[in-house]
């Protein structure tokens, strides 16, 4: 019986490419020049550092071009409030993977919605869809595809 996995996954070192590329581009602008502004990198965590408020938010915007151009998608951001005192200015950016319970759930309930011969469950952080052709599976996909998902999504492991 045919299937595949939907899984929502980043590539650890195109994310680790996009925030060295990032520290770089700080170290040559010159409105960023002698601040001690940095990206720093830990597991899927980027925390942004520098002197006031203003400059996290030019920050955020680098990063985000930089893992733009890396080919990861915007939408696994999730941006934290910064935490400004007096001498500086932090704020936490978490690269969010794999599909959480909740979005595993509509994920299934749109499968379930759209009368397609195909069936959905859930197997940890991923979504295993089953159906008795392949065109049926093809069609979960597009409509997946199409939805308005909070959350990058891949289809791999398909299987005849």
């Amino acid at each position: 019986m045919p299937s595949f996995d939907v899984v929502s996954e980043l590539n650890a070192h195109e994310a680790a490419n996009a925030v060295d590329q990032a520290n770089r581009e700080l170290a040559v602008r010159f409105d960023f020049k002698d601040t001690g502004a940095r990206f720093e990198l830990e597991e899927f965590t980027v925390t942004l550092q520098a002197q006031v408020d203003f400059q996290l938010k030019q920050m955020l915007e680098i990063l985000k071009l930089r893992l733009g151009k890396r080919g990861i998608d915007l939408a696994c951001l999730d941006v934290k409030e910064p935490q400004i005192n007096l001498s500086a200015a932090r704020q936490q950016v978490l690269l969010k993977q794999g599909i959480d319970a909740e979005s595993g759930k509509k994920i299934t309930r749109l499968i379930k919605d759209s009368k397609l011969k195909v069936q959905a469950s859930i197997q940890g952080e991923k979504v295993r869809i089953t159906g008795k052709q392949r065109d049926d599976l093809q069609e979960a996909i597009q409509l997946l595809r199409g939805s308005k998902l909070d959350l990058p999504l891949q289809f791999n492991n398909f299987r005849d």
